[in-house]
């Protein structure tokens, strides 16, 4: 049984999970997530980096409300939007781009704003077509927009880019930078991609094998506009250093 707390307007959104278990295919608990505590800077990028498996994808049900079979806390304000990216983008398949966003889009939010937040993603000219008519990277900058129209406090991404060729990936990994930093907001992205971790996060979170917890929290001191290649293999080199196994492979 959870004890979820919401405790009013803070600076930092804390998350404490004492155990997370589930039922597997065969029927047997799994152990997925045990003494987990971790507190997240508002307006920062803060990223989960760990192998496949480890229990990334739980940890973001949980903060958004989606799982609450789960023995701990999630703390903020009551009055807190928040934005989801997931694995796949799940578009309503019977409505056009322009009405996927409509539905989700924050009291306040306009036709003007969605025109503008069409046009910072690249897809002004798809709103008024069907997500079968949009490819798959095109249908992730759509996921993405839909994410930021909600005006989230807390956006959560799983795995956001995952399944797209490197080049594609790459693109809409620096386009989420700019949107972002065109609209700060706290962000939780997971990932087992060393590259993109390095690139996003302003507060890298290690997490060990299932079940997980936390390794190491990490501040990336180099600002996002100067994390060209060298810089990022710079990190990388640092990290393996000092953390070497498997959860920070290439």
């Amino acid at each position: 049984m959870n004890d979820i707390a919401h405790a009013g307007v803070t600076s930092r959104f804390k998350i404490r999970v004492e155990q997370k278990t589930y039922f597997g295919a065969d029927g047997t608990s799994v152990l997925a997530i045990r003494d987990f505590e971790l507190d997240i800077p508002r307006y920062s990028m803060t990223v989960l980096m760990g192998p496949s498996g480890c229990g990334k994808t739980t940890l973001l049900r949980i903060v958004a409300g989606l799982d609450d079979n789960f023995t701990g806390e999630v703390g903020f304000a009551d009055e807190t939007r928040i934005g989801l990216m997931f694995q796949e983008p799940r578009l309503l398949p019977w409505r056009t781009v322009r009405q996927n966003l409509e539905l989700v889009a924050a009291p306040g939010f306009g036709p003007e704003d969605l025109q503008q937040l069409a046009q910072s993603v690249g897809i002004a000219e798809m709103l008024p077509r069907y997500p079968q008519e949009l490819s798959l990277g095109m249908a992730r900058r759509v996921a993405l927009a839909r994410a930021f129209a909600t005006r989230p406090d807390l956006l959560l991404l799983d795995e956001p880019f995952v399944s797209l060729d490197e080049r594609t990936a790459d693109r809409l990994r620096r386009l989420l930078l700019d949107v972002w930093s065109a609209r700060p907001t706290t962000a939780l992205l997971v990932t087992h991609n060393a590259r993109e971790a390095f690139l996003l996060a302003d507060q890298l979170v290690l997490l060990a094998p299932r079940p997980t917890r936390v390794v190491a929290v990490e501040t990336i001191p180099v600002p996002h506009g100067k994390r060209d290649s060298a810089a990022i293999e710079a990190i990388h080199a640092d990290l393996l250093e000092r953390y070497p196994g498997n959860f920070i492979s290439a």
